[in-house]
């Protein structure tokens, strides 16, 4: 599956680098009219001709993208929870591989079943925000769609070896956070516990794919794709792309970037990875913790990665200790304590008392103060004593009025202050729940719930982040605030239909 900057070559290149449209996406999301080469034939022929007009031989040759839930306001009088259950049919896509769809012309990968995209521009589905899309879902009761976008993620795995960024060809380069064993688990929790076992081939698949090549490594060899020998029998993780091109879906602003790079395509890879971890972009990977063309993430052992991760060695534990396979099941509890004293001792900074990326190439941790430092309470890795320093720093430094800012920084890019996002809020006050710090969860899910029905009740729209300092739209970051939107619907619903 060849994705539309290797099908369409010059004239994708000459598309994005003369901004024919405002947003790289667009292009990247087009469904083509004829085949690409009958289309790339014309365009040698067309471009020839003294009145050549790009944008209009694009739209004669192409479809363009239609925007979800773009534009779509509540209804006068409506509560947010009615806006929300409304927006699911206007955010659902149909399933497309059992129609003619399923001969893929465009970029997007058809799926077996129904599924929820964000909104905005967004109008595929994405790994990990599906996962918090999930939680609204099931607040609202719709344990098949649940079903559905189990089963969608689970045909990715079978078909493509992982499941990519979102379902369209040109993240066929990289994942997004693991949350497929918490998707797993959600559904069990409907459906019964044997449901594990349903799904253990593609859980066992997800692994091996954040695996691969860890029999290769040795103390000279120490790195290969996702995984990182740290030390005799020490192997963490890190977010990594296949690719060392630019992003179609961001293809200018990639070159343009790259144009003051002395390494281009070891430039992409990191840009690459920076989108795999879902905090596209946020000083988190920024060398001088300031300027974009920095960045070096795949240098990084991420602590939300590898708690991850541990769930996911968790999970498969106990799906073959349902199956019977004893032997397996040890193994992952053995894998998954070997991971969990490995995050403590490279990402724990007992002089800082919190949680921080390791940079392994430098060998020493970063000092960016970010909000993944909750994952190790969220899946309850942390000590009692560690989850109180953690809950004194959210509660000093991070917490705001409109909820927690993602880092303690503005750097221009989204994921770094101002800006509030939902999966993080709600990992949060999960993690802290966990650990009996109710006063600050509780705080927590009053400033998020409180910023987020003002912004509706102002707008009538539920968007993708929140400035939780200055309590106004989010600011800056790779594109325009989105409205939708699928994760602040799951996490808002979530928190509204707790008792």
């Amino acid at each position: 599956m060849a994705g539309p900057d290797e099908q369409f070559g010059a004239l994708f290149e000459a598309v994005q680098m003369k901004a024919v449209f405002p947003d790289s996406k667009t292009f990247a999301d087009c469904t083509p009219k004829l085949p690409p080469e009958t289309i790339l034939s014309n365009y040698e022929v067309a471009r020839q001709r003294s009145d050549f007009n790009l944008k209009a031989f694009v739209l004669q040759n192409f479809t363009l993208p239609i925007k979800p839930a773009s534009g779509y306001t509540s209804k006068a009088g409506q509560s947010v929870q009615e806006h929300i259950t409304d927006l699911w049919p206007v955010l659902t896509r149909p399933a497309s591989l059992t129609s003619k769809a399923a001969q893929q012309t465009g970029s997007l990968i058809p799926l077996p079943k129904p599924y929820v995209v964000p909104g905005g521009r967004f109008g595929e589905i994405y790994y990990w925000d599906s996962y918090f899309t999930m939680l609204g879902l099931r607040a609202s009761g719709q344990t098949s769609q649940i079903r559905n976008m189990v089963d969608n993620f689970a045909y990715l795995i079978k078909t493509v070896g992982f499941i990519p960024n979102g379902n369209r060809t040109y993240f066929l380069g990289r994942s997004q956070p693991p949350f497929f064993s918490f998707m797993v688990n959600l559904l069990s929790e409907l459906r019964g516990r044997r449901v594990l076992i349903n799904y253990l081939p593609q859980l066992q698949q997800e692994y091996d794919f954040w695996m691969d090549g860890k029999d290769q490594l040795t103390a000279q060899h120490p790195v290969h794709r996702r995984v990182v020998r740290l030390a005799e029998d020490v192997y963490l993780n890190r977010y990594f792309d296949d690719k060392q091109t630019p992003r179609p879906e961001s293809y200018r602003e990639d070159v343009l970037l790259a144009r003051r790079a002395k390494d281009p395509k070891l430039l992409y890879r990191h840009l690459r990875a920076g989108a795999e971890s879902g905090w596209d972009f946020s000083s988190r990977w920024l060398r001088d913790g300031k300027r974009l063309q920095t960045i070096h993430t795949t240098d990084f052992i991420p602590v939300d990665l590898n708690s991850l991760l541990v769930h996911l060695e968790q999970t498969l534990a106990e799906a073959y200790r349902m199956k019977g396979d004893d032997a397996q099941s040890k193994k992952y509890l053995q894998l998954a304590q070997q991971r969990r004293e490995a995050i403590q001792r490279y990402c724990w900074n007992a002089k800082s008392q919190f949680y921080f990326d390791y940079d392994f190439v430098a060998r020493k941790p970063s000092t960016v103060y970010s909000l993944a430092a909750v994952y190790p309470l969220f899946v309850k890795i942390a000590t009692p004593v560690q989850s109180m320093a953690v809950a004194r720093k959210l509660e000093q430094s991070f917490l705001k009025p409109g909820g927690l800012t993602t880092t303690l920084v503005r750097t221009g890019e989204q994921w770094d202050a101002p800006n509030g996002w939902a999966p993080l809020q709600g990992l949060a006050i999960r993690g802290l729940r966990n650990y009996r710090q109710l006063p600050l969860a509780t705080k927590i899910k009053m400033n998020w719930v409180t910023e987020n029905l003002r912004v509706y009740k102002a707008s009538g729209k539920m968007v993708e982040k929140y400035d939780v300092i200055n309590t106004a739209t989010a600011k800056g970051g790779e594109y325009p605030n989105q409205d939708g939107f699928g994760w602040t619907n799951g996490v808002l619903l979530k928190l509204l239909s707790e008792k």
